[in-house]
């Protein structure tokens, strides 16, 4: 069976996101702290991490499909320059394809009819590797639609005081979690990851 995985860099405060507040850099300077380098699929974007977050961000390469995020986020990244660093096939949902992409390409599937339908397309593809679903928005609608099996969060040592939580507005809260069920303390990152228990 297909995992289904949301994985995000937040702070310990618990915020992933939002540019209009100070401080997200620091979100992500445990992708240039060290002298160990992941090349993407991007040439311009290599990581430079310690040596235990490289060999976490080489078994999270190797072991994903495809991914699920939203159009927001493709459109901020501006669909990454026609690939996703990570190399694999992205499956977005939208309400429309967006101006002057095809619906279904090697890189991307828009699918316009639901969370459900996006996350079995991504599992098709996938095949028997994981399904990587984007932080935010989207990985609330995964869980409340019972989609979700893990939750990867790569724990950053700063206190952001505002911003965009992991599972904003999540309407099937209170949700336990079991674990971690993995520890892994890189430099200036914890790299924890929980299953989400089955709905009663």
């Amino acid at each position: 069976m297909t995992k289904v995985t949301t994985w995000a860099t937040m702070s310990l405060d618990g915020y992933i996101a939002d540019a209009s507040h100070g401080g997200f850099e620091y979100l992500f300077q445990w992708y240039e702290n060290g002298d160990v380098e992941t090349p993407t699929a991007d040439p311009e974007l290599t990581f430079r991490t310690s040596a235990v977050s490289a060999r976490h961000l080489r078994a999270l390469t190797e072991r994903t499909g495809a991914l699920v995020v939203g159009r927001r986020l493709f459109d901020i990244t501006s669909g990454w320059g026609g690939r996703h660093p990570l190399d694999v096939p992205v499956v977005v949902v939208t309400h429309s394809v967006p101006e002057g992409w095809a619906p279904e390409n090697e890189s991307f599937v828009f699918v316009t009819d639901g969370i459900e339908s996006a996350v079995a397309r991504a599992k098709a593809i996938a095949g028997d590797k994981e399904v990587g679903v984007n932080g935010g928005t989207i990985a609330a609608q995964v869980v409340e639609a019972g989609l979700l099996d893990e939750v990867h969060v790569e724990l950053v040592p700063v206190l952001l005081g505002a911003g965009i939580p992991l599972f904003a507005d999540l309407k099937i809260a209170p949700l336990q979690l079991d674990g971690p069920f993995s520890v892994v303390e890189g430099v200036g990152v914890t790299h924890l990851a929980y299953r989400v228990r089955p709905a009663a």
